[in-house]
């Protein structure tokens, strides 16, 4: 196998990786200070459609994390990009929160509720069977069916929540219609990142402290791999996946000197 070229761009994920449960992981702030200070081009990813950029910056600045605004990447993000791509100047029906309706907005969506070219599911804090009733009866009615990512649970301070994936799985059930879900593991959030910010996968790492969505993506878009082992993934885990990622250390502070 050939040597790997030297790692001039990083993507990292969030939870897991920088923060747990609103707390910074040690080492993260370090890890971000030297990549500011270095000049490489970096973003920190989440599949959490929610949040804005903006609204992620104020949120990790908070936990005395400096983050600038564009160096977060959000699949929300990803989809409109993807969507800007395959129909620019469409319409389409959101269930979501201000980081998807705002990613669509300013790519100059239609959001509408009346024969719209999409449904897009996104992720938000309260699931409304009546959203969810409407997005059946589109999607039956021919609109094409987009999801921010498919994750089928998120944190929360109580325990596990439903997320995208749990939701588009009832959509896919009531409509017989599975969705084009636009963030990780697909590698098209890894690579329309790259794009952002203007780097290449041969010289790009990705960050993440799960096998199934962080390395399966960096993995398919060509990029080197980091498994850290502050979040979901364990270590006697890994051997589990028919895949491995290019390295595991056992936290962000591991990377620090890397840069």
């Amino acid at each position: 196998m050939s040597e790997r070229k030297p790692i001039e761009s990083w993507l990292t994920d969030m939870d897991g990786v920088l923060i747990h449960e609103g707390v910074p992981i040690p080492g993260a702030d370090a890890f971000l200070k030297r990549l500011r200070e270095s000049g490489r081009p970096f973003l920190v990813l989440t599949n959490n459609s929610i949040y804005t950029p903006r609204d992620l910056h104020a949120r990790l600045n908070r936990m005395g994390l400096e983050v600038p605004v564009e160096n977060i990447w959000t699949s929300a993000l990803a989809t409109a990009k993807f969507l800007e791509a395959q129909r620019p100047g469409g319409s389409a029906y959101v269930i979501g929160e201000a980081g998807l309706t705002t990613a669509l907005h300013d790519i100059g969506y239609i959001l509408t509720d009346h024969d719209p070219d999409y449904v897009v599911l996104g992720e938000t804090r309260t699931y409304s069977f009546e959203a969810m009733t409407k997005a059946v009866r589109l999607i039956q009615g021919g609109a094409r069916f987009i999801a921010t990512n498919p994750d089928e649970t998120g944190p929360s301070a109580e325990g596990p929540l439903p997320a995208t994936g749990a939701v588009a799985a009832l959509i896919t059930k009531a409509t017989g219609r599975k969705p084009y879900f636009a963030g990780k593991p697909n590698p098209l959030m890894m690579r329309t990142g790259l794009n952002a910010i203007g780097a290449h996968s041969e010289t790009s790492a990705m960050i993440g402290d799960r096998m199934d969505t962080d390395v399966l993506a960096g993995m398919e878009a060509g990029m080197q791999t980091f498994l850290v082992l502050t979040g979901l993934t364990r270590p006697e885990q890994v051997e589990d996946f028919p895949f491995k990622p290019s390295h595991v250390v056992d936290s962000i502070a591991d990377l620090v000197d890397r840069i």
